[in-house]
């Protein structure tokens, strides 16, 4: 609503803020602040240079006059979900997403967020932004498999699995 009630794409993160809490009286100062990490995290906005910089077209959206946000979007979608997501919007049916997940999850012993990022890039959804979490978690598991083994170097296939889907 913020970049749409100013027309713009691009918005400084402060005066989002002011706009969600203040100006609509939607959300606290702090839980606007959240939000922003919210639409972060889902690719809804970008971060540049202290800016908010929408990846929507603002005017394609529509708002309608009375409505109030539930405080259940601050609550920031897990990797899997925000990949499904990105996955249904590329077009892929749910249901076949959710099994394709499962079976590279399977053949690969991955964890279900390698899975679900991995499945994106072969259907062209738009995952870039979680790839680079995945590729860290699964290189820490890596690293406590193989502290636990003594080998060290357990996890180096997904951690390669999931470098090639960036």
């Amino acid at each position: 609503m913020p970049f749409k009630q100013r027309a713009t794409e691009q918005l400084g993160e402060g005066e989002f803020v002011v706009a969600l809490s203040l100006d609509r009286d939607w959300f606290s100062p702090d839980q606007a602040k959240r939000l922003v990490d919210v639409a972060v995290g889902r690719g809804l906005v970008t971060e540049e240079d202290g800016d908010l910089v929408a990846k929507f077209d603002p005017a394609d959206v529509t708002v309608p006059e009375d409505f109030t946000p539930d405080e259940s979007i601050l609550r920031e979608q897990s990797t899997f979900e925000t990949a499904l997501d990105a996955i249904v919007a590329a077009g892929v049916e749910k249901q076949r997403a959710v099994a394709g997940i499962n079976e590279r999850q399977r053949a690969l012993a991955v964890s279900i967020e390698a899975a679900a990022v991995l499945f994106a890039k072969e259907h062209g959804a738009a995952v870039d932004h979680l790839a680079a979490d995945v590729r860290e978690k699964l290189a820490a598991a890596g690293d406590a498999a193989g502290d636990a083994d003594g080998e060290g170097d357990t996890g180096a296939d997904a951690t390669t699995g999931a470098a090639e889907a960036e």
